[in-house]
């Protein structure tokens, strides 16, 4: 069977099954080794967590870019399309390098499926990407990839790394309470998976319970531990800018204050900073001579589409995938920081699995805000809003999105700010509606 378009490949892609009863990582190496192990080929940054793993991806790569390498980039989900996931330089595979490559595993997975049909049959969705993106990097002999967690780490499909240049886990917060458990220590277990013999790690700000277990890991592993205090450290700077953050940091014998981000939010400091850790740990492995200039033009030029980018300067419309309690508690504090003087209208549409109730309870708690409940044709349940709206005067209900921002821009004044937030799906839906 081969396809005959680009459409045909990306439906043969999520076709397939998402999920397997049992989690193993045997079925991705055995589906790697039938291709011949691309990923061996690579070096790679591996970076999970539970938010801020595609900012921190964002960061790292215009770092290693500075350094006029060929990087690779893989993150998900994807908010414009589908080719996002899998980049070099920025520039996403093309259609047709899609088609190829998927033509190419097709025979590989229809073997596979019979091979392993008594046991739930041959790679997942996630996994055929993943193996896609492997060959692609492999193919097009990229220097350096960095590679995003889908879910977890011990038990996702890109945990057959082996020997990583650095791991990177950015936070631990509750999300995916199915897939990877209810409590902090058994999130980190799965997140401390990625942790290899001997290779270093850097973490971003874990809270306590997690950060024993992944102390733990790196013991076993005999790995050199850097987090914020151990290794390298940053603050808030002093100087104020109209959009982006500024930090001062310090680290692996470099000072650099006043070092500025393009993409605005509390966690945007922080990701920052790990990113910019990571990148030296590297730097150090490979002995590069890294300047001061390169890295603030590098930190500076990272975007991230749908964390709290601005679609719309007048009026202001922000977007921002704050998916889950511990994103959407970064995005309260950001208004509390940085728009205490000025009304915020919120439109939020949530999945149903994401602990709906709570956030909509955490932004209702922000003085300056009117907040419009919705709903989308999301890939799961969407929350139903209208017992939201009922338990509290400051939400609103609006049967679509469209009609809540009308609404709003009929009442809002020149230094008003327009919210956009929720769930990835529905924040790419909204961003397509501006930007195409």
């Amino acid at each position: 069977m081969a396809f005959d378009n680009y459409e045909q490949a990306v439906s043969f892609i999520h076709g397939r099954t998402q999920f397997k009863k049992i989690p193993t990582l045997s079925r991705m190496r055995l589906f790697l080794e039938r291709l011949g192990n691309p990923e061996s080929d690579l070096e790679i940054i591996h970076v999970t967590g539970t938010n801020g793993k595609g900012s921190t991806v964002a960061f790292l790569r215009e770092l290693l870019e500075e350094q006029g390498l060929k990087v690779g980039t893989f993150t998900s989900p994807f908010i414009v399309r589908f080719n996002e996931r899998i980049q070099i330089n920025k520039q996403m595979i093309s259609d047709e390098e899609l088609l190829i490559l998927v033509n190419y595993i097709v025979p590989v997975v229809a073997q596979l499926d019979k091979e392993l049909s008594e046991v739930g049959g041959g790679p997942t969705e996630f996994e055929i990407v993943t193996a896609l993106m492997f060959l692609y990097f492999s193919r097009e002999k990229v220097e350096i990839a960095v590679v995003e967690v889908g879910i977890g780490g011990t038990f996702d499909s890109t945990n057959v790394i082996s020997s990583p240049l650095v791991a990177v886990i950015t936070t631990v917060a509750h999300d995916h309470a199915k897939l990877l458990g209810n409590t902090l220590a058994q999130i980190a277990g799965h997140k401390a998976g990625i942790i290899k013999e001997e290779r270093p790690v850097v973490l971003g700000d874990i809270p306590e319970e997690a950060l024993t277990v992944i102390r733990k890991r790196v013991a076993e592993k005999n790995a050199e531990l850097y987090m914020p205090s151990e290794g390298y450290s940053f603050k808030e700077a002093h100087k104020k800018i109209p959009w982006g953050e500024v930090i001062d940091y310090e680290g692996f014998d470099l000072a650099i204050t006043d070092l500025q981000t393009s993409l605005m939010g509390e966690f945007q400091r922080e990701n920052a900073a790990v990113a910019l850790s990571a990148f030296l740990v590297v730097a150090r492995q490979k002995k590069w001579h890294v300047k001061s200039k390169e890295i603030r033009a590098a930190v500076k030029k990272a975007t991230w589409p749908g964390r709290f980018e601005a679609v719309s300067e007048s009026p202001l419309i922000v977007l921002d995938g704050a998916h889950n309690i511990a994103a959407m508690d970064m995005i309260t504090k950001t208004i509390k920081r940085r728009f205490k003087n000025q009304h915020v209208y919120i439109i939020a549409a949530i999945l149903a699995d994401k602990q709906p109730r709570e956030m909509f309870v955490q932004l209702s708690q922000l003085p300056n805000t009117t907040i419009y409940a919705t709903t989308f044709a999301g890939p799961r349940p969407v929350a139903k809003v209208a017992e939201v709206t009922e338990e509290s005067e400051k939400i609103e209900y609006s049967k679509n999105w469209q009609e809540a921002l009308v609404e709003i821009i009929a009442q809002m004044s020149e230094e008003d700010m327009v919210l956009i937030t929720g769930s990835l799906y529905f924040v790419s839906e909204v961003r397509h509606y501006f930007l195409d």
